[in-house]
């Protein structure tokens, strides 16, 4: 009771800050950079609601209303980038266990050295860039002249182009991001299984527990909370298919199946100077994507013991 009463006092709360000044002033520069590149400029998303003109500036640009919003909706494109889209992120949902699976096995490994070794060939891919990756894909999925187009003439077959096909796009998206993070992704889940007392394993040992018995006792209790977290924030992003490997991606075959939102607000706002309307479509993704996360996390909390707040 005296701490609630104490946080609830603004004598109090400043006399606390006096006292921890220094850290107050170690905080203020992140701060500052948050309020000046986040917060502020987000302002800026009022042109959605006008008419803009960079004459005229956002201030000056007349409102427009909903007016843009009611345009992407009854676009042609509305239907095509909003399923993409979907398309994409629930076919990435289906790939969530796969770093957690990955961290279980990483953690059953006994040969420090090997293990070591293991762990960070698979952290590797992570830090290739975007760009290298689009390009090692070209080459390998290549028909005429990759690994792929060689292995099928090696069987005097015709190779699939793979990289101009829009049905397939989003599993070629969804399986090289697979191999490119996965092992990145599964720190978080090897670092919660560090964590564990092995106090536990050898109470199990003793008792005779397999080890698939401590994988699904001991291990898989340890990463739900973990998983949770990282479920709802997925889920916070769901129409949030990045921009630049769709980008990198797409060509002229494929473009049924790889015109994402983020693709088509980049050639709407940077490409056909549309700016309120690529604003709209983006506020838009923006307020789903929140309205989600809201959503997610209430169910969350309601039937679980965890959640975000």
């Amino acid at each position: 009771m005296i701490n609630t009463q104490s946080s609830g006092n603004p004598r109090r709360t400043f006399a606390r800050i006096g006292r921890n000044w220094g850290l107050y002033l170690l905080l203020l520069p992140a701060a500052v950079l948050l309020l000046c590149f986040t917060y502020k400029p987000m302002y800026g998303v009022i042109i959605a609601f006008k008419d803009f003109n960079p004459v005229s500036g956002i201030m000056g640009s007349p409102w427009a209303g909903f007016k843009y919003f009611e345009k992407y909706f009854h676009s042609y494109q509305f239907p095509i980038t909003i399923k993409n889209t979907l398309v994409i992120s629930l076919y990435s949902f289906a790939t969530f266990p796969i770093p957690i699976l990955f961290a279980l096995g990483v953690n059953q490994l006994r040969a420090g050295r090997f293990k070591r070794l293991f762990q960070t060939v698979t952290y590797m891919p992570h830090f290739i860039s975007t760009v290298v990756v689009v390009g090692l894909m070209l080459i390998l999925l290549s028909p005429g002249s990759g690994l792929i187009g060689s292995i099928y003439r090696l069987f005097g077959a015709e190779a699939p182009n793979l990289m101009g096909s829009g049905g397939l796009f989003s599993s070629v998206y969804v399986w090289s991001d697979v191999w490119q993070h996965t092992g990145w992704d599964s720190i978080i889940y090897i670092a919660a299984l560090s964590s564990v007392d092995p106090s536990l394993y050898e109470a199990a040992t003793v008792d005779g527990a397999s080890r698939w018995h401590k994988i699904r006792y001991i291990d898989i209790p340890m990463l739900i909370p973990t998983a949770v977290t990282l479920l709802i924030l997925r889920v916070g992003g769901l129409l949030g298919v990045g921009f630049e490997k769709a980008y990198l991606m797409q060509n002229n075959l494929n473009i049924s199946g790889s015109e994402v939102i983020s693709t088509y607000v980049y050639k709407i706002g940077l490409i056909s100077s549309q700016y309120s309307f690529s604003a709209a479509i983006n506020l838009f993704n923006t307020a789903i994507n929140f309205a989600l996360l809201i959503l997610v996390n209430w169910v969350s909390r309601k039937y679980s013991e965890h959640s975000l707040w």
